[in-house]
Parts: structure tokens; sequence; C-alpha cells
């Protein structure tokens, strides 16, 4: 993380899109998916709320589980490419230089590889929040679902572009059924 700043969870929005549009390598793309699956939640425990049944309630528990989950995958994303920004800084005639971009590269796969879950899981629990909701808070839970399945679509496409030089890697067959599911 970055000497003198905290958790993007602790920051207003504004400086939140501040730092993303900084000139910096993080937080980034990740870290943003991570936070659309934490907006996802937060609409789908706020129409969750509305759904006196058992089913809204453990909808709701379970999205607000995985709003905290997000918060928390933002921060390590935004840690995860620094190893990668590290090798690329080697001289291209370093002997290591290739094997620590590519061990570098399958570590910063991880946390897109979980963001890619979460917005599966969320893009779930969306369509079971939408079946219990009343007309009113449709919106809410379509609009979460379409925010969970952009965010596991992207992430995904991280892990793809990490990846690339690996084609074998299981991570890609199983980030391909992530977005397939959401």
């Amino acid at each position: 993380m970055e000497s003198g700043t905290g958790p993007l969870s602790d920051l207003p929005l504004s400086q939140v899109l501040d730092r993303l549009a900084d000139k910096t390598p993080a937080p980034g793309a990740g870290s943003t998916a991570a936070l659309v699956c934490a907006l996802a939640a937060a609409l789908l425990e706020m129409a969750a709320a509305f759904d006196t049944s058992p089913m809204g309630a453990a909808c709701g528990v379970r999205a607000g589980a995985l709003r905290d989950r997000a918060l928390e995958l933002a921060e390590r994303e935004r840690e995860s490419y620094a190893p990668v920004l590290e090798a690329l800084r080697l001289p291209t005639s370093d002997p290591e230089r290739a094997t620590r971009l590519a061990s570098a590269l399958a570590g910063a796969s991880a946390a897109p590889l979980a963001i890619a879950s979460m917005g599966a899981q969320l893009a779930g629990i969306a369509a079971e929040t939408v079946d219990g909701v009343s007309d009113h808070l449709v919106g809410e839970a379509v609009v979460a679902s379409e925010l969970a399945e952009g965010a596991c679509r992207a992430a995904a496409r991280l892990v793809e572009i990490n990846l690339a030089g690996v084609p074998a890697d299981q991570r890609l067959t199983e980030v391909a059924g992530l977005v397939k599911s959401a």
C-alpha cells in the first residue's frame, strides 16, 4: 500500500475517484472491480432488507459479508501488482527477469480471481433477491446483478491478461467458468 494512505473504504467517494484518476499504478482496474462488487452487494443488502422472508434475510446477510470482503479485496488488489512492477524494472538482460515476472504475474492473478468469484456469487444472490422483492425494488436487484456481472468480467479479464503467457494455467479455465455462471 502506498505510504501515508489508508484503506480506500475510509475515504470519501470523491477522494477514491481522485486516487483512481492519479497517474499511479494503484489503485487501478482490480481495485475498481472490487469496489463495484461492494456497490452491488450494498444494493442487494438494501433490497433484501425489504424482503421479510427468511430467504430475503439470508440474501442480505450473504451480501453484507461479500461487501466487507470486497473492500478487503480492493486493498489486496491495490498491493498485488507491485511485484510485477519491480520485475519489469529489472534490466531485460537480467537472467532472473523472466522468471520473476512470470511469478509476479501469477501472484497478481490471485486477487482478481477472488474478485471474479465474488462477482459471480453476487450475481447469483441478485437472481435470488429479484424473486423476493417488491416491484419497487426490482431495479436495485437488477442493477446489482449487472454491476456484479460486469465486475466479474472485468476481474476475469485481468486474470487473462496476467496469465496470457501461461495458457495451460487452470485459473484461466476457472475464471471462464465464473464469467459463464455470472
